[in-house]
């Protein structure tokens, strides 16, 4: 098979680390929105089975079949919404089954009419690489941040990767997070993982579709995955070269997504959309340095998410294991290269800098209005600057 054949270590580390980052950073939301709506023990882990295949399917099938890496997550700031909306507001389970299967059949809508791909279409270069950034850019701050707290570890790190990057580079990022592991370990810092082998089991909620929980949950879920994941997922699409008449199609994966969760969402699925920090982390030159064969970094992501998604929260028990710092500073440093790509490709045209560097700036800040995240409001602030700088004048 080919994806063996195109498979290298690195390719397969990256899809590693994007499961590590993705886990770790946000798998507590999702806790926490499932207990919001008072989840039991085995409609836990139903979420878990659940968001697992339904990641780990719309991330391998579509990049083995079009050979491009793509990837889907599930929505971190949905989440963050259910787990706020769900206790303030009272909804049972079956009520918010219902909403993410609205929420499910609203993205769908989105990617099979082309509307948002045609918005996305209108953003220059420039603002989607400066949005781009601006997002990443956190992780590499969280990255040298966690210096405050662990020192020794951070300096080995980077010393590892810059060596790495020297004599070894397609290796870089592999050889530091082994390094990495080996210190903690030696140091006793791994925490204790809970690891089984007990498959996931499906728990079959019947959906109970109520006014109150259509606007208080589906459309905010709906509002926040848009504009604060698939945005930024699209901007990382086009800003490493994935985008284009020939490149991922972007509408087909966004419908693709909504599809899945409606299949899923009684399970637990409550939103999939397209991976910008993870998507980064497998679409850069880290992962592989042919473009042509990064694909096989989403497909081993993919495999692990299923992984996952059958043996449920045992697997994350085992990717929770590992130190906070080692994950922010393994992830920073696997994300530079792409930063730098962002960042230039912002600043390179000199008409559309300021923007750019407004668009960045919005977005790295973090700022939320209305329930809404900053990558969505940095667009809006560049696209502002850049229509009042240029609109009316001249080529």
């Amino acid at each position: 098979m080919r994806f063996f054949k195109d498979l290298s270590l690195g390719a397969f580390m990256a899809g590693f680390v994007a499961v590590l980052v993705g886990f770790t950073s946000s798998v507590a939301l999702v806790f926490q929105a499932a207990q919001a709506f008072h989840a039991t023990p085995a409609q836990t882990s139903s979420w878990m089975w659940a968001l697992g295949l339904g990641m780990g399917l719309s991330s391998l099938v579509p990049s083995l079949l079009l050979r491009m890496p793509v990837m889907v997550a599930w929505s971190t700031p949905g989440a963050a919404v259910l787990a706020t909306a769900g206790l303030t507001g009272g909804f049972s389970m079956a009520e918010a089954v219902g909403a993410f299967m609205v929420c499910a059949a609203l993205i769908t809508v989105s990617g099979a009419t082309g509307w948002f791909e045609r918005i996305m279409n209108r953003i220059p270069v420039a603002i989607a690489s400066a949005l781009l950034a601006g997002v990443l850019a956190r992780f590499g701050l969280d990255a040298f941040a966690a210096a405050q707290t662990a020192l020794p570890l951070v300096l080995l790190m980077l010393t590892t990767y810059l060596l790495g990057k020297r004599w070894l580079p397609r290796y870089a990022v592999v050889v530091t997070f082994l390094v990495a592991i080996i210190f903690v370990a030696s140091r006793g810092e791994l925490a204790g993982a809970s690891v089984g082998f007990d498959l996931a089991r499906p728990v079959f909620t019947m959906p109970r579709f109520t006014w109150g929980a259509i606007i208080s949950l589906a459309v905010p879920l709906f509002v926040v995955t848009m504009a604060s994941q698939n945005l930024p997922g699209v901007a990382v699409i086009r800003a490493t070269g994935y985008g284009g008449a020939k490149g991922i199609p972007i509408s087909k994966i966004i419908t693709l997504t909504g599809l899945v969760t409606l299949v899923l969402a009684p399970f637990g699925a409550y939103a999939l959309n397209l991976a910008a920090i993870t998507a980064a982390i497998c679409m850069g030159r880290e992962a592989h340095l042919d473009p042509a064969k990064r694909y096989t970094a989403a497909g081993s992501c993919g495999a692990l998410y299923i992984v996952i998604g059958i043996f449920g929260a045992a697997v994350t028990g085992l990717l929770t294991a590992f130190p906070k710092d080692l994950v922010a500073a393994i992830a920073g440093l696997a994300l530079l290269g792409t930063i730098g790509g962002g960042m230039a490709a912002a600043i390179r045209d000199e008409s559309h800098r300021e923007a750019a560097i407004i668009t960045f700036l919005v977005t790295l800040s973090g700022v939320v209005i209305a329930g809404v995240g900053s990558a969505f409001w940095g667009v809006v602030a560049g696209a502002i600057a850049l229509f009042v700088q240029q609109y009316g004048r001249a080529d």
